[in-house]
């Protein structure tokens, strides 16, 4: 399975504090384990929990496409 991240998402990676982005990069490389749950009226959204972030990707046959990483006012307001 292959991790694929969108522009947007590296970007938002490279705008975190040290902490913060070593904490969304190894619960990234654990998925599908950790707090998943798919969003209600989508096909293959899902999103993953890192304490207030909210990491939305989709889930593919062979890739999970990393689309954002927002908090989570944020990231519920986008849906």
């Amino acid at each position: 399975m292959t991790i694929v991240y969108s522009r947007i998402a590296k970007k938002r990676i490279e705008s975190f504090d040290k902490p913060t982005k070593q904490r969304v990069k190894s619960a990234i490389e654990k998925l599908p384990l950790g707090d998943v749950k798919k969003l209600k009226g989508y096909n293959n959204e899902y999103r993953l929990r890192v304490g207030n972030l909210r990491v939305l990707f989709t889930y593919t046959d062979d890739n999970i496409i990393i689309n954002d990483i927002l908090p989570r006012g944020q990231a519920y307001n986008r849906i």
